[in-house]
């Protein structure tokens, strides 16, 4: 998003901590670096100290905490902009954003990409009309209240945020994940990644995102472990998070040899991996905060021509359906997901023809490029033509 702003002529900086997720340890060494700066691809990004930790419970809580302690210095570091750009979660990013339209008169957008806590109380990381949950839920309020405006990543987020949540509808704006569609794109196999991966002559389901509980991959792998049979299919998991060490540990009780663990890479070394795969997966669980949920991963997956296997039900479910670019499949269902991955990784004409249909729907609705010209041109009072500099806050 950042980057599609910089190509329609604005200027964006952003605050973040240093890059610790999803493994939870800091990835370049300097984790007693209080504060960095550094410019990548025409954006200025300020990097602030934070706790490093994954999951939930007391260290992930830290974690939020220092980094809204930390930003609410670092981005004084920023020069004043139009616009603060705050992504939730977590929920404690709106407390810097606050600090800062207080003393530079600005206001921020608040973009709401996952429900919290409501999100939190599902997943079991917080328990309904505790403490925590409570002040929490007034944060949350306090939030929507000092934004000007209130980005809703899906339609179900946008549905509650109005009708539960209480927020004005002149206030939502509606701001979907997309595709770059350059970077992700049809483009021919490189059978030499293949090779290095080991993986020559297999049919690889490729997941490329972060590893959490909200995902139920145990079921991923339940339904591997009813396709061992079928040697040349192999599920390939790029990514890291908090749920990895226990499926690694899950994949060796089920002693499992079509799957494997990788580490995950830059967005930018992605498409190869995508260019090998017969198919993307996306997976969510089986709750109620789920069903107005897209996984952005998928949009990367059909941008690319592939076709998308969706282990879940909602909203994203409809999209993939509407497309006719893929297959989805119920949760915590391995029986099924494995018969209906055997169905459709025999049918190379229909993966074929998914993934095309996918590729035209993601160019003609999904495009970033005109997500973020739609959304500036939305932001009122202020004319698209000003929003210059604009400061994007986020976590990492």
């Amino acid at each position: 998003m950042a980057q599609q702003l910089v190509c329609l002529g604005h200027e964006v900086e952003v605050l973040t901590g240093r890059p610790n997720y999803p493994r939870g340890a800091f990835f370049d060494g300097k984790g007693c670096t209080l504060y960095s700066r550094e410019e990548r691809k025409g954006i200025t990004v300020h990097r602030v100290w934070l706790y490093p930790a994954v999951g939930g419970g007391l260290r992930r809580m830290i974690n939020y905490i220092s980094f809204a302690l930390a930003s609410s210095i670092g981005v004084f570091g920023a020069r004043r902009p139009d616009y603060l750009f705050v992504e939730s979660p977590p929920l404690l990013a709106s407390i810097p954003a606050r600090i800062a339209k207080l003393v530079w008169g600005v206001p921020y957008i608040f973009n709401v990409a996952d429900l919290w806590p409501d999100a939190a109380v599902e997943n079991g990381f917080l328990d309904e009309g505790s403490l925590a949950h409570r002040l929490l839920t007034f944060l949350e309020n306090w939030s929507y209240r000092g934004a000007a405006y209130v980005n809703a990543v899906t339609e179900g987020i946008r549905e509650t945020l109005i009708s539960r949540k209480s927020v004005p509808t002149e206030k939502v704006l509606f701001f979907p994940n997309g595709a770059d569609i350059t970077r992700y794109q049809p483009r021919d196999p490189e059978i030499e990644l293949k090779h290095q991966l080991g993986l020559d002559g297999k049919k690889i389901i490729l997941w490329a995102g972060s590893i959490g509980q909200a995902h139920g991959l145990e079921y991923v792998l339940q339904a591997a472990k009813l396709l061992d049979n079928y040697p040349d299919i192999h599920f390939l998991f790029l990514g890291d998070g908090s749920n990895r060490p226990q499926l690694e540990r899950l994949k060796n009780d089920l002693a499992l040899r079509n799957v494997t663990f990788k580490d995950p890479v830059p967005s930018d070394d992605l498409p190869p991996y995508y260019s090998i795969a017969e198919c993307g997966l996306a997976s969510l669980t089986a709750l109620p905060i789920h069903v107005g949920a897209r996984p952005s991963k998928i949009f990367a997956v059909l941008a690319s021509g592939k076709p998308v296997i969706f282990v879940g039900a909602g909203e994203c479910a409809r999209l993939i359906e509407s497309a006719n670019a893929g297959i989805v499949i119920p949760p915590q269902c391995p029986a099924i997901m494995a018969a209906e991955v055997l169905r459709l990784i025999g049918d190379p004409n229909r993966i074929r023809q998914l993934g095309k249909n996918g590729r035209k729907f993601v160019e003609e609705n999904y495009r970033w490029s005109d997500i973020v010209s739609k959304w500036v041109a939305n932001l009122r009072p202020k004319p698209a033509s000003t929003l210059k500099p604009t400061s994007v806050t986020a976590t990492s």
